[in-house]
């Protein structure tokens, strides 16, 4: 059994896993005031709440997009489990064959994304991760990790536009009657979910273009997924356990003999 920790800039998302089981998963608030023991005492008490015994952990593992905590996730989970966590990072095997300018640049989730699409998908392989950020991942036919896209998501650009303008409101991200808003808030939702999954829609037959690949297989994770990828007019598999499945496939890469 493992602990898996997704460390994203809105939320953490930590799985205990036994094998391919998940044996609970939880999201948590990511606060960045909060030191390595106070997210250890969180890590514990769910743990406690799930009734798991932590002396059956056999390690860790931890994803993180957010730097300025990584080390005090990192410390937590080795804290709670009392096994040196593994780090996604530089000199982790993934078995990514990454092709973008400069590799040490992709994002820790982005890689974690890549393994488990691979693992489970045909590819060529399109891969949107909505969330504070949307991300668009590219695999080739052949699995190579091409790049991708990077842009606002529907929270973030909501929030932009209630602090950025005088008469725009701060509004819930709820699903509006209809595309064609009748008033401020029904089109602010609007822009936000059916703007993005256009967006989504645009960007997929955009690559499949640039690929030359009519067929390739879209998958989206991430928070927002259920909201935005419902509303897409494209067959997009909707995949809430990708990160963990990552997660747990890095960490058999890097501890199996």
């Amino acid at each position: 059994m493992i602990l898996a920790i997704d460390a994203g800039n809105t939320h953490i998302v930590l799985g205990c896993l036994d094998g391919p089981r998940t044996v609970f998963t939880a999201r948590l608030s990511t606060d960045r005031q909060k030191t390595a023991d106070e997210y250890a005492l969180m890590f514990r008490s769910l743990f406690d709440l799930h009734q798991v015994d932590r002396k059956e952990v056999e390690g860790a593992i931890v994803a993180s997009v957010v730097s300025e905590l990584t080390e005090n996730i990192r410390r937590a989970a080795e804290i709670v489990t009392h096994r040196s966590p593994i780090v996604v990072g530089a000199g982790i095997k993934t078995g990514v064959n990454i092709k973008i300018d400069d590799p040490g640049q992709l994002g820790a989730d982005l890689v974690v994304g890549a393994v488990a699409a691979t693992a489970k998908y045909q590819k060529p392989l399109v891969i949107f991760d909505l969330g504070t950020a949307d991300t668009m991942s590219v695999i080739d036919s052949d699995g190579r990790f091409l790049g991708g896209a990077i842009m606002a998501g529907p929270r973030l650009g909501v929030d932009a536009l209630a602090s950025g303008t005088s008469q725009l409101p701060r509004i819930d991200l709820d699903l509006p009657p209809r595309v064609i808003g009748s008033n401020t808030l029904h089109a602010m939702q609007s822009g936000a979910i059916y703007g993005h999954a256009a967006l989504v829609d645009g960007l997929v037959d955009r690559v499949e273009a640039e690929l030359g690949k009519p067929m390739a297989t879209v998958v989206a994770t991430g928070g927002l997924a259920r909201v935005v990828i419902p509303q897409c007019r494209r067959h997009i598999i909707i995949d809430d356990s990708l990160m963990l499945d990552g997660l747990r496939l890095i960490f058999e890469k890097n501890t199996q003999n």
